[in-house]
């Protein structure tokens, strides 16, 4: 069979993408930037920005060489080089079918190019960890005895299902805070009308989730008693899409996060990102898309990523944003986001880490959503999501219940069959407190509802504690008197939705706040 000049083309050019990359121990001369430019953006754009990263470690590595001591502003530059060369990772050319169609001599200069701007990255990271470890010149066994000897137990490779679930358990006594004083000011209001909700209890342990595409590959597990939860794989141009289309201009996204094996080994680039985007294709969008990616590696405090890319012409936002959350991941953290109109904001448990006005440069383009993480080791380390909520509005409820005279919201969530309040539902309480405080007349009777698992009774009684335990932090945190309050429950008796999924039991389990 004869092959297409164009496959031929493109198989010769994978070849040598691949396979012409050696290693760089040492640095003697420096690499020459390429002087022109291929024609290819995409092409361009990735080796001019794989350049300007490899300039800034090779500078520090010659103060190294010339035993000149990093001060605070040189590490904060190496650190900032090795947030950029993961961005980098995420934003390079889809090399193959960029190239495929031009020209011969430009597919061969696009070689030459993108290889010399790989051997300039390969350095660049090697070194960069380097120069940041006090290690340049250092003996690798010796590091890695020394680093196995400070890793914690959370450290340790999955070997099986049960190690796993042993050593998240392990770690509940530090997970997210239980100290309610501190979510007082938690000022996240989920939206209002449920568009999307996966906790993956309706698929099957192996599989990838029924609900989802992605160009890679993922599964469901089932983690000790904390349910289901969805493994992401890692990999470069991989994307997990979950059934999200046609966002509004105000919405919110939650999920709960789990890491596995993440420990001071863990790479400084290892990453999750969450991306709006302008289609529902695997990559990060055609002509449009925003994200923020967050952390987990912990030999250092990495910085939040934020970047927007609009009209092919890129964004006014490329930014790092300095946190440390190197405790947060690796304690299940619940994430969540706030998109009104342009602002985008995001919290890692109480924190508000992301606020920026004009994130979203033009409004009702950014319509999917979509995860990616990359440089977690296969096998050792891992990442789970579940709860995916995604929601329209996140507006202000206190005007809406001063209007109305009454709400109802799912975004009091409560612990599984329990009446105990999840801490990040406290942004919807302390609103509530708010109008109570500013109209001291106002009244509330509080009702809560479940879903149809288990029996009418036990529902019945279940909605009535809710109920109770909502007035009780109104009365114990916001200091409301408790004689403006009564409560009831209704049980699984007036659902919204169907129960027999599970976007309807979400929508069923709320809370209602009526003006008396």
């Amino acid at each position: 069979m004869k092959i297409p000049k164009s496959a031929y083309s493109i198989l010769l050019f994978w070849i040598a993408f691949v396979f012409t990359f050696p290693n760089i121990d040492a640095q003697t001369k420096k690499l020459k930037r390429p002087g022109s430019k291929v024609g290819i953006y995409s092409v361009d754009k990735f080796v001019s920005e794989s350049f300007d990263i490899y300039d800034k470690v090779y500078k520090y590595d010659g103060y190294a060489e010339a035993g000149t001591p990093l001060d605070d502003e040189d590490i904060d530059v190496l650190e900032d080089a090795l947030d950029d060369l993961e961005g980098l990772s995420d934003s390079a050319p889809d090399i193959l079918s960029d190239v495929d169609g031009t020209s011969v001599l430009k597919q061969a200069k696009a070689t030459l190019q993108i290889n010399k701007a790989k051997k300039a990255l390969n350095y660049s990271i090697k070194t960069a960890k380097e120069l940041l470890l006090g290690q340049r010149e250092h003996d690798t066994e010796e590091e890695s005895e020394e680093e196995s000897n400070d890793t914690s137990t959370n450290d340790n490779p999955k070997t099986n299902s049960t190690s796993t679930n042993n050593d998240i358990e392990d770690n509940d006594d530090t997970n997210i805070s239980d100290n309610l004083e501190i979510y007082s000011k938690f000022d996240f209001v989920p939206g209002d009308k449920l568009l999307f909700f996966d906790d993956f209890s309706q698929d099957f342990i192996g599989d990838f989730p029924s609900k989802w595409n992605t160009n890679a590959s993922g599964e469901v597990v089932k983690i000790g008693d904390k349910g289901n939860w969805f493994e992401l794989k890692s990999g470069y141009g991989v994307y997990f899409i979950p059934d999200v289309k046609n966002l509004p201009e105000d919405y919110t996204i939650e999920f709960d996060m789990l890491t596995q094996g993440v420990g001071r080994n863990t790479s400084s680039t290892a990453r999750i990102h969450v991306i709006l985007s302008d289609d529902d294709k695997i990559k990060e969008g055609s002509n449009h898309y925003a994200f923020v990616s967050i952390p987990v590696g912990q030999y250092g405090a990495f910085s939040l990523r934020a970047k927007n890319y609009f009209n092919r012409g890129g964004g006014a936002i490329n930014t790092d944003i300095k946190a440390d959350v190197r405790k947060a991941v690796l304690n299940q953290p619940h994430i969540a986001i706030s998109v009104t109109k342009k602002r985008f904001r995001l919290w890692i448990n109480e924190t508000k880490y992301v606020d920026i006005p004009r994130f979203i440069e033009e409004l009702n383009v950014l319509k999917f959503l979509k995860f990616h993480i990359n440089n977690f080791k296969d096998g050792e380390e891992h990442l789970y999501i579940s709860n995916l909520k995604v929601s329209e509005g996140g507006v202000d409820l206190r005007r809406k219940l001063l209007a109305d005279g009454k709400i109802s919201t799912n975004g009091i969530l409560f612990d599984t069959g329990s009446a105990n309040i999840k801490p990040q539902s406290y942004g919807i309480i302390r609103q509530i407190s708010q109008v109570l405080m500013q109209d001291e007349n106002i009244n509330l009777k509080i009702i809560g509802h479940t879903d149809a698992d288990g029996t009418d009774a036990s529902n019945l009684q279940l909605s009535k504690t809710r109920a109770e335990a909502v007035k009780n932090a109104l009365i114990e945190i916001y200091k409301i008197s408790e004689n403006r309050l009564q409560t009831d429950g209704k049980g699984e008796s007036e659902p919204l939705k169907d129960n027999g999924t599970s976007d309807g039991k979400a929508q069923n389990r709320r809370v209602e706040f009526v003006k008396i």
